[in-house]
């Protein structure tokens, strides 16, 4: 079955605005020595923070943990549309912002 562009576009930008996300929360982690193992969990990695500061029980992953492998490798083909994208995107946009005014960037 052959993917439309839009399709295709909608998937990759869920899957790396987790990415995104991910890699946000681990530098975040890293500059404060804190340990996190080999994970794709961004609810895991955010609680690591909210243990050690309690700004980060505002922050909303959504469902960005849904599109690190299942999207990429799934049972079922699923596409996401193009609301969900768009979500995905503005909740990368405010994690980056979050945590650049947090690193004072």
């Amino acid at each position: 079955m052959k993917l439309s562009l839009e399709e295709t576009v909608t998937e990759a930008i869920c899957f790396h605005s987790q990415q995104a996300v991910e890699k946000f929360l681990k530098a975040y982690l890293i500059t404060k020595n804190i340990e996190f193992g080999k994970t794709y969990n961004l609810e895991y990695l955010l609680e690591l923070w909210v243990k050690k500061d309690s700004e980060f029980k505002g922050i909303d992953v959504g469902d960005l943990s849904f599109y690190a492998v299942e999207v990429r490798y799934p049972d079922e083909f699923y596409e996401p549309i193009i609301d969900e994208a768009k979500e995905c995107l503005e909740i990368a946009k405010k994690i980056r912002e979050f945590l650049m005014k947090k690193l004072e960037l």
